[in-house]
């Protein structure tokens, strides 16, 4: 019926999508980073809120960065690793 092929549109597009992300794909922090940077603020019982103040930008980056999903940025990790 119509709803199984709009469903199979749907799973032709996402994959197309997936592929098209693939090529634009930009290098994530790796995930041993993001660990890294959890541990050293959890060391200090900071909050990834307290972490994000100290460095001067948004908790989101911080969360992003720790789940290695930032895309890296060897300035703002230099004040992470210098903050933790």
């Amino acid at each position: 019926g119509a709803a199984t092929n709009k469903q199979h549109l749907t799973t032709k597009n996402t994959a197309k999508l997936d592929r098209e992300t693939e090529e634009l794909k930009h290098d994530k922090v790796p995930l041993d980073l993001g660990k890294l940077i959890q541990q050293g603020r959890q060391s200090k019982n900071w909050s990834q809120k307290d972490l994000a103040t100290k460095v001067n930008e948004k908790p989101q980056v911080i969360n992003d960065y720790e789940a290695g999903r930032g895309i890296p940025n060897q300035v703002v990790i230099g004040k992470i690793e210098k903050a933790i």
